[in-house]
C-alpha cells in the first residue's frame, strides 16, 4: 500500500516515529492500568464454599445464579445443573445435567492451551503482518545485494553459485519442456549430471521443490496468457564499460524471479508461524512479539534466505517450524487426537523431502523425546503414537524418493526402530530391581548403542556408504582424523566450528543472556522433579510434579542444537532461531509468574526488548546498507564460449562450483557437481581434482579419459587459495597422497604449459579451458 511512500523515506525511521507518537498516550493508558492496586476479599462466598464442603455429600446437586455456580463446582467439586457458558440450546432449555459438561463431549483440539486467552483474530493478524515484514526485508535485501531485477537471464543463472545453480537447474529443465511430464521424466532419466551415467536425480537430489514450482510457473503463465495479461516486462540494459547491452526481464513470467519470489512468500510465513509459536509457548502474545523481533534482530545469525534462495534449508525449515509447533501442542494437549498426529506426519513429510540433512534434526527431536519419556514427562501412549507418525512419514518419504536406501540406513531410522523396541520392553524394565536412575541409565544406554549397532549393520546388509563422510566429519572434530572429504568440509568456514565473535553477537543483542535465565528456571524446575522422584518423597505426587514436559523438551532440543551448532557452524541456522523461540518464555507466567505478581510483565518484556534494539536495529542497519549489483564477466565470458565453440556433447570437468554453472548455463555434459552427499560422486570427485594435486600430468589425463571429460576448466586460484593452514589443494592432496609431496603441483605446471597432455582453448583472467588429448 504505501511503497511509493518508502522509495521516498526510510522504512524503519517512519514507523519508529509513528510508534513514538503513539505511544505518548499509550504509556499514559498503560500507567492507569499499572496504578490500579486492590485486594481480592469475598468472606461470605468463602463461608459458604467451605459449608458446602464440609456439611453436605460429595453427590448433593445444587443449583443458583451462574456466577456462583461456577464457583461451587470449581472450589466444592459438587454437581451442578446450570453454569454461564450460555452458548448451548440444551443448557438454555433443560437444566438436567448433574455436571457442567461432559468432559466426553469437550474438544480440546479447538483450545491452543489451557492458559492461551488471546484473541485467534488478533493473533492471525499479528502473525499475517510479522510474515509481510518478513517478507519484504528478505526481498528487499536480496535486490539490494544483486540488483536481481536488472540482470539478463544468464546473470540472474550466474548468481545461483554452486548447489544453488544446481537445484536450480532442473527446475529450468522442466519449465523449459515441451510438457511438465516430459520435464520430470528429463530430471528423472538425468544424462547431464554425472556422464556418461544416467540417474535419477528427483531420487538423489531431494528435488521436489523444483518440480512443485514447476508446475505453479506452468499453470500460472499458461492461466495468464489465456486470460491475456502480460507477466513480464523487457527492457534492454546498457552495462558500459565496452560491454554489450543485455535483455533483462523482471515480473512473474521470468522463470528466475517467480522461483525466487516463491521461496521469499514461504520464508515470509514461517515469521508468520515464527509469532504463533512464541504465543503458544509462551501463553502470551507478548511471547510472540519477542520470537520475532528477537529473529529480526538477530537475522543474520538465523538465515541465509536472503542470501542463498535456492539451498534446501530455505524450501525446508519453515516446515520444521510447523513440524516443532505441533509437537509442542502434542505434548501439552491432555488428550491426542488423529488431526493433530496427521498434521504432525505431513509437516515431517515436508521437512524430510526437499532436505536431505533433516534426518539429522529429526534425530535430536526424537532423542529429546524419548529423555522425556524415561524421565517420566511424556507417557508411554503419547510417545508411540509420535513415533509412530515419524515411522509413517519416513516410510512415505522413502517411498516419494524412489527407494533411497540412505534414509532407511540413517541414525534416524535406526533410533525410531529401537526406541519402538524399548517401549514394547517396558514391562521387563519395570521388573529390574534398580533404582529409578539405573533404570533411566539402562534405557539411555540401550538407545544410544542400539541405534549405532543398528546403523551399522542396515548399512552393510544396504552396502551404503553415502553417509560415511558425516561420521568423517564428526571423528575429525575430536580426534585428529583426516582425509580428503573430510579436508573439503572442515577447510569450508560454514562447515569449521562456530565463530567465536557468534555468542559475543548473540550476547550484544541480549539474546543469550535471556535464553540463559529461561534455560536456568527449567533446568530447576527438572532438578526439582527429579530430586523428588531420586529420594522417593512423595511419590503420589509424581504425576503432578512432572507437568509442562513441553518446556523440558524445549530446553533439551537447545542443548541438541547448541551441539550441532558449536561442531558445525552452518547449523547455527537451527540453534538462533530456536534461541528466538525460547525467548518468549520470559513471558510465560508457568516459569516467571511469581515476577509477575510484583512487576507488570508488559513492563518487563518491554524493558528487555528496548535493551535488546540497541544492538539489533544497529544490525539491521547493517543489513539495510548492503547495496551490490551482480557482475562475473570472466565466468560470463566461459560460459558464452562453451555455448557457441563446442559441441553439445562435450563433456566438462572443474571445481564443483564451476561445474554448477556450466550445466545449468550451457546445458553441457559434467562429470562432478556440488552434491556431495554420494559416495560415488564423491570418487570421481576426488579423480577431477586430482588436476590441483602433484601427480603426474599422464595419469591425471589417463583418469579423466576414463571418466570420458573432453574439457577440463582450471582455475589458478584454486591452486593457490589458502583458507587457513592445511587447506590449500595441495596441502590436502599431501594428506591424501603423501608419496608425491614436495612435488610441485600439477596446476602450477599446467597455468604456465598445458602441452603435451592437454591443449589450451580457452584463457581469461580467472578460467583456463584445457582440452584433453586423447591418446
Amino acid at each position: 500500500l504505501f511503497g511509493w511512500l518508502f522509495f521516498r523515506v526510510r522504512f524503519m525511521p517512519l514507523i519508529l516515529s509513528l510508534v513514538s507518537i503513539m505511544s505518548i498516550q499509550g504509556y499514559a493508558n498503560l500507567h492507569n492500568q499499572w496504578s490500579i492496586i486492590g485486594e481480592f476479599n469475598n468472606l461470605p462466598q468463602e463461608e459458604l464454599i467451605q459449608w458446602i464442603k464440609y456439611n453436605t455429600r460429595p453427590d448433593a446437586v445444587f443449583a443458583g445464579a451462574m456466577p456462583t455456580m461456577a464457583s461451587v463446582k470449581l472450589s466444592t467439586l459438587h454437581p451442578i445443573v446450570n453454569h454461564p457458558h450460555y452458548e448451548d440450546a440444551d443448557l438454555r432449555k433443560s437444566q438436567g445435567a448433574l455436571l457442567s459438561i461432559p468432559p466426553t463431549a469437550v474438544n480440546t483440539e479447538m483450545v491452543l492451551s489451557p492458559h492461551f486467552a488471546v484473541s485467534f483474530a488478533q493473533v492471525t493478524r499479528a502473525a499475517a503482518f510479522a510474515a509481510v515484514l518478513h517478507w519484504s526485508h528478505i526481498t528487499h535485501l536480496f535486490e539490494n545485494d544483486r540488483h536481481f531485477s536488472h540482470l539478463s537471464t544468464l546473470e540472474r543463472e550466474m548468481a545461483f553459485r554452486t548447489e544453488m545453480g544446481l537445484y536450480y537447474s532442473y527446475f529450468k529443465t522442466i519449465v523449459e519442456a515441451p510438457s511438465f511430464l516430459n520435464g520430470v521424466w528429463m530430471i528423472m532419466n538425468d544424462k547431464l549430471t554425472e556422464y556418461p551415467l544416467v540417474i535419477n536425480t528427483l531420487k538423489r537430489f531431494n528435488l521436489y521443490p523444483e518440480v512443485i514450482l514447476a508446475s505453479w510457473y506452468r499453470i500460472y503463465t499458461k492461466i495468464m496468457d489465456l486470460i491475456g495479461i502480460q507477466t513480464k516486462i523487457c527492457w534492454t540494459v546498457t552495462r558500459g564499460e565496452g560491454l554489450s547491452p543485455i535483455e533483462s526481464c523482471e515480473g512473474l513470467g521470468d522463470p528466475a524471479c517467480f522461483y525466487v519470489a516463491v521461496i521469499f512468500i514461504l520464508n515470509g510465513l514461517m515469521m508468520a508461524l515464527f509469532f504463533i509459536y512464541g504465543t503458544y509457548l509462551s501463553g502470551s502474545r507478548l511471547g510472540g512479539l519477542v520470537t520475532v523481533l528477537c529473529f529480526f534482530f538477530n537475522h543474520g545469525e538465523c538465515t541465509r534466505v536472503m542470501w542463498t534462495p535456492p539451498l534446501r534449508e530455505s524450501f525446508s525449515y519453515p516446515f520444521l517450524v510447523l513440524q516443532m509447533l505441533l509437537v509442542t501442542h502434542i505434548l501439552r494437549a491432555t488428550k491426542l487426537y488423529r488431526g493433530s498426529l496427521i498434521a504432525l506426519c505431513i509437516s515431517n513429510v515436508f521437512f524430510m523431502l526437499p532436505w536431505q540433512f533433516a534426518q539429522f534434526v529429526l534425530l535430536t527431536q526424537i532423542a529429546s523425546l524419548f529423555a522425556l519419556y524415561v524421565v517420566g514427562y511424556i507417557d508411554i501412549s503419547k510417545l508411540r503414537k509420535i513415533i509412530y507418525m515419524h515411522m509413517i512419514s519416513l516410510a512415505l518419504c522413502f517411498v516419494l524418493m524412489f527407494g533411497n536406501s540412505m534414509l532407511l540406513t540413517s541414525y534416524y531410522a535406526s533410533s525410531l526402530v529401537i526406541i519402538w523396541g524399548l517401549l514394547a520392553m517396558k514391562p521387563y524394565f519395570l521388573k529390574i530391581n534398580v533404582s529409578e536412575l539405573s533404570l533411566w541409565v539402562i534405557q539411555g544406554c540401550f538407545w544410544l548403542f542400539g541405534t549405532v549397532i543398528l546403523k551399522y549393520l542396515t548399512s552393510k546388509i544396504f552396502g551404503i556408504a553415502d553417509d560415511a563422510h558425516i561420521g568423517n566429519l564428526l571423528t575429525s572434530k575430536f580426534f585428529s582424523y583426516k582425509d580428503f572429504d573430510t579436508l573439503l568440509y572442515t577447510c569450508a568456514a560454514e562447515f569449521d566450528f562456530m565463530e567465536k565473535e557468534t555468542p559475543l553477537r548473540y550476547t550484544k543483542t541480549l539474546l543469550l543472556p535471556v535464553v540463559l535465565v529461561v534455560f536456568i528456571v527449567i533446568i530447576r524446575k527438572v532438578v526439582s522433579d527429579m530430586w523428588v522422584v531420586l529420594t522417593k518423597q512423595q511419590t503420589h505426587i509424581r504425576k503432578h510434579q512432572f507437568d509442562h514436559g513441553e518446556l523440558v523438551y524445549h530446553a533439551l532440543q537447545l542443548l541438541a542444537y547448541t551441539v550441532l551448532g558449536v561442531l558445525i557452524m552452518r547449523l547455527k541456522l537451527f540453534l538462533t532461531p530456536h534461541m528466538c523461540v525460547m525467548a518468549s518464555l520470559i513471558c510465560s507466567r508457568q516459569l516467571f509468574g511469581w515476577l509477575f505478581c510484583k512487576v507488570h510483565p508488559g513492563a518487563v518484556v518491554f524493558a528487555v526488548l528496548a535493551a535488546m534494539s540497541i544492538q539489533g536495529s544497529a544490525n539491521l542497519q547493517t543489513q539495510w546498507n548492503i547495496v551490490g549489483e551482480f557482475s562475473n564477466l570472466p565466468q560470463e565470458e566461459l560460459i558464452e564460449w562453451i555455448k557457441y565453440s563446442t559441441k553439445p556433447d562435450a563433456v566438462f570437468a572443474g571445481a564443483m562450483p564451476t561445474m554448477a554453472s556450466v550445466k545449468l548455463s550451457a546445458l553441457r555434459p559434467i562429470v562432478n557437481h556440488p552434491h556431495y552427499e554420494d559416495a560415488g560422486l564423491r570418487a570421481r570427485t576426488k579423480i577431477v581434482y586430482s588436476m590441483y594435486s602433484r601427480k603426474s600430468a599422464e595419469e591425471v589425463k589417463r583418469e579423466l579419459i576414463k571418466l570420458q571429460v573432453n574439457y577440463y576448466i582450471l582455475e589458478e586460484s584454486w591452486c593457490i587459495r589458502r583458507s587457513k593452514p592445511g587447506c590449500s589443494m595441495p596441502e590436502i592432496w599431501d594428506v591424501e597422497d603423501p608419496a608425491n609431496a614436495g612435488k610441485p603441483p600439477l596446476c602450477n605446471l599446467l597455468v604456465k604449459e598445458s602441452k603435451p597432455h592437454f591443449t589450451t582453448v580457452f584463457q581469461n583472467s580467472v578460467y583456463k579451458v584445457l582440452e584433453v588429448i586423447e591418446e
